[in-house]
């Protein structure tokens, strides 16, 4: 079982302990992020954009989220680790939902599952998900699966409050233990949390939030050319990682690797 749980997150929140999240879709990387102490880790649908190099998060399949979302949950079996059901997966009932969130705990090894929007379909959807004994992170603010309906990527501001007011406080009577508020005008957001019993984590939120995610290929550098202004950029990996390639290639095809400590004689040992 996790050491960090719905229930820690919680606590955090009563105690004014700002909430460490980071998006991951590998072994490799959720475990460096359980090494590095983080609390949180979605596994989000985001993976469509930064792992596969979708245009959007629309076309991210529910197998394929499963398979990351394992790998995820054996590299970091103490982090609370989140699914994120991807479009498609629950918006054609609360059967549906509910037998595709049982997988992503049973196939998946998820600790919970998050799904977006606080309309009418999603409170229903998320209440039965939690009916089913399975905990569940709401997601407001901009909705990256409703793309199509909104026209675009745009910033929730304070013509939005009341609906998000009103939005965050269903999903708390739905069950939700945390809500994740995306590209928020930092007042609004900051007023959305002061009303909410249940931790918020933000992107793009400000600082008013309980807790801060990213996703995690965008705060390394491996996405050159991407820079909203909330993030940060904590390492710069893709010309690292470009160079090292560059001197593999190199010494490839100057027949410097493999050189004799990289070989295996008549007389060694497997």
């Amino acid at each position: 079982m996790a050491s960090v749980t719905v229930r820690t997150l919680a606590a955090k929140k009563r105690a004014g302990e700002p909430i460490v999240a980071l998006t991951a879709y590998d072994f490799t990387t959720a475990k460096l992020e359980q090494k590095a102490g983080v609390d949180l880790i979605l596994v989000g649908d985001s993976m469509n954009m930064a792992v596969l190099g979708e245009e959007t998060t629309l076309t991210a399949g529910l197998e394929v989220m499963l398979a990351h979302t394992r790998a995820v949950s054996r590299g970091a079996p103490g982090t609370l680790v989140v699914g994120d059901m991807p479009f498609g997966s629950y918006e054609e009932s609360d059967a549906q939902a509910v037998r595709n969130a049982v997988r992503f705990l049973a196939e998946g090894g998820a600790h919970a599952v998050k799904l977006e929007g606080g309309n009418r379909m999603a409170l229903s959807r998320a209440g039965a998900i939690v009916e089913a004994g399975i905990p569940v992170m709401g997601h407001l603010g901009l909705l990256p699966q409703s793309l199509r309906l909104t026209g675009g990527y745009r910033v929730v501001r304070s013509d939005g409050l009341q609906r998000l007011q009103a939005e965050a406080a269903a999903l708390e009577d739905a069950g939700v233990f945390s809500i994740v508020l995306e590209s928020v005008q930092e007042d609004v957001a900051a007023e959305v949390t002061a009303g909410c019993t249940v931790p918020t984590i933000g992107i793009g939120a400000g600082r008013g939030v309980d807790g801060q995610i990213l996703v995690v290929n965008d705060m390394l550098g491996l996405t050159p050319g991407f820079s909203p202004k909330f993030l940060k950029r904590y390492a710069d990996l893709a010309p690292a990682i470009e160079e090292a390639v560059r001197r593999f290639a190199g010494e490839v095809r100057e027949s410097v690797f493999p050189g004799e400590e990289h070989v295996y004689g008549a007389k060694e040992e497997n």
